[in-house]
């Protein structure tokens, strides 16, 4: 994953797959849209007017949780 931002543009971008895609966009608002490759796979997210939604969208902080799945042990 890499987090982009172009201060001129105020926008945020959040790439989740590397390479290069042909992508199908989905608006969901007039300023988050979502990038989709072949086979519905997810590729990046946009965000404009990042500044208004983030208070620092220059250096945004990342939060990971629950990234691995729980073990349970078969006692």
């Amino acid at each position: 994953m890499k987090i982009t931002y172009e201060k001129m543009a105020d926008a945020l971008y959040i790439r989740l797959l590397e390479g290069d895609f042909q992508c199908r966009v989905v608006r969901l608002t007039d300023d988050i849209a979502l990038d989709f490759a072949a086979g519905e796979q997810l590729v990046g997210i946009e965000v404009l007017s990042a500044s208004r939604l983030f208070e620092r969208p220059e250096e945004p902080v990342i939060g990971l949780k629950d990234l691995l799945p729980e073990v349970v042990s078969a006692e």
